[in-house]
């Protein structure tokens, strides 16, 4: 599994597995990204950070160091 931060450009993904501890994993969860949904990485800033993806229909900003605790496998 690869995590959200070092997905390329234009790929579209599928979350695995959140990590980290209660309050970050509680905040990505609020911004709707949860085991199963399909994100697709709109536009990476030129030094990776922020990344924006696209997210049940709406378009997300991330950081990378909490892009770094979503794993993910490209969907299919």
């Amino acid at each position: 599994m690869k995590t959200l931060s070092i997905i390329p450009l234009g790929e579209t993904v599928t979350v695995v597995k959140l990590d980290g501890d209660g309050a970050v994993r509680r905040r990505i969860m609020d911004m709707g990204i949860t085991k199963g949904v399909r994100l697709f990485v709109r536009k990476v800033a030129p030094l990776g950070d922020p990344i924006e993806i696209t997210v049940r229909g709406y378009e997300l900003s991330i950081r990378k160091a909490d892009a770094e605790k979503i794993l993910v496998e490209l969907a299919e």
